[in-house]
């Protein structure tokens, strides 16, 4: 039996709102378990706290019970801008990307925001397009001029321009259609089985789903 190669671990994991009732939660006593090489989904229905979640593996909330850790490091003791811009790549559903800076634009500015040392960024920015089926005749395109899937594969090219071990990805696919949508996850998929990187999906869809490793679901709580 192989030994799990665990890059992210949530263990009692409880979230409520700092105004909220001291017993009104998002959720309550999540354990779930992510490994490298590994794709997985987070499900349920809306208002269970998938997004919230997601906020919470990113280190944008840190007010939290329980416990999340990180390389076995807890999250409350690392530096969180170290860590969202070197060790996690977040792929939003609305791509996030700035409308008046070109492909490649966008991703030097991710590559510039990480102080990376790289001679020709623009070379690199190419190079990442064309991993995520990009044709480097839309380096120079503003995203607006981009297709929906175009745009998406243009963020994800963002967010590895850094080669981080772990994508966190909130309805990445949740505007495309059906074709682009298997498209933007074949991306996926590749980066976990052949790039060894840990991603993480927030998804309603069920396509989605059928697709992945391993699904978590978060049950939203009637009490």
């Amino acid at each position: 039996m192989s030994k799990k190669n665990i890059i992210l671990k949530i263990e009692n994991l409880s979230y409520r709102y700092s105004d909220a009732d001291k017993n009104d939660y998002v959720f309550k006593n999540l354990n779930f378990e992510f490994e490298k090489g590994k794709i997985y989904a987070i499900k349920g229905k809306s208002g269970s706290g998938k997004t919230t979640l997601l906020s919470l593996i990113s280190g944008l909330e840190n007010e939290y019970e329980g416990s999340i850790t990180f390389n076995n490091k807890e999250l409350r003791n690392i530096n969180l801008d170290d860590y969202r811009s070197k060790d996690i790549g977040i792929v939003f559903q609305s791509y996030n990307l700035l409308p008046h800076l070109t492909a490649a634009e966008n991703i030097i500015l991710s590559m510039n925001i990480s102080n990376l040392k790289i001679k020709d960024k623009k070379s690199k920015a190419i190079e990442l397009m064309e991993d995520v089926g990009l044709d480097k005749s839309k380096a120079d395109r503003r995203v607006l001029k981009l297709s929906g899937g175009e745009q998406q594969r243009v963020a994800i090219a963002r967010s590895l321009s850094y080669n981080p071990s772990m994508i966190l990805a909130d309805e990445p696919t949740g505007n495309l259609d059906k074709e682009t949508e298997n498209d933007i996850l074949k991306i996926l998929r590749n980066l976990a089985k052949k790039d060894d990187k840990c991603v993480i999906i927030v998804t309603h869809s069920e396509n989605v789903c059928n697709q992945v490793d391993e699904i978590y679901e978060i049950k939203k709580r009637k009490d």
